[in-house]
């Protein structure tokens, strides 16, 4: 239906051309997501700067060893195309805890790959906190022990979310 759609309109348009006198090259409409089925990347992801913003507005802090956002080296703290999601649930956790949130890891290289990963912009690392161990384990459920961490599930202001507590930080996936 939206294929017959795409093209009534299409057609629609080139008529409307003919009778105005312009060229069909201008009368076609440019594809758009709702046309072609594809939504830009853009839309659901954020630059290092965008990302930034929306934490500082939350009052999340990070730190980086590096005192660098290259999303290329390891040893520092990246955003560049974190997902939309990943900050809403992260900013989500810091306005329900209400604990400080620091986050330590984000789309940088040196993280495992996969497709909930920090590198695809669904990952956050957070710093150990007695206030956000204590929200998580409270607010979510144990679920399974994955050999390097015991994961938490739960959901925040609709954003899904499985924190697992490794030996130094929480690498939380949020979806």
């Amino acid at each position: 239906m939206l294929h017959s759609l795409k093209y009534a309109t299409a057609s629609a348009c080139l008529l409307l051309a003919s009778v105005a006198g312009l060229p069909a090259a201008q009368a076609a409409p440019a594809p758009s997501s709702t046309t072609t089925g594809v939504h830009a990347a853009s839309s659901s992801t954020l630059t290092h700067a965008q990302a930034a913003t929306r934490l500082r507005q939350a009052g999340i802090t990070w730190t980086t060893s590096g005192h660098c956002d290259d999303r290329r080296r390891s040893n520092c703290t990246s955003f560049s195309g974190i997902r939309v999601r990943t900050i809403q649930g992260i900013s989500a956790l810091k306005r329900n805890s209400r604990c400080p949130i620091t986050i330590t890891g984000g789309t940088e290289r040196g993280h495992a790959s996969g497709t909930y990963s920090h590198g695809n912009g669904y990952k956050l690392d957070i710093k150990l906190d007695r206030c956000v161990n204590n929200w998580i384990k409270a607010h979510s459920r144990r679920s399974h022990d994955r050999g390097d961490a015991v994961v938490y599930t739960g959901t925040v202001r609709g954003v899904r979310a499985a924190y697992a507590l490794e030996r130094n930080h929480w690498d939380i996936t949020f979806r």
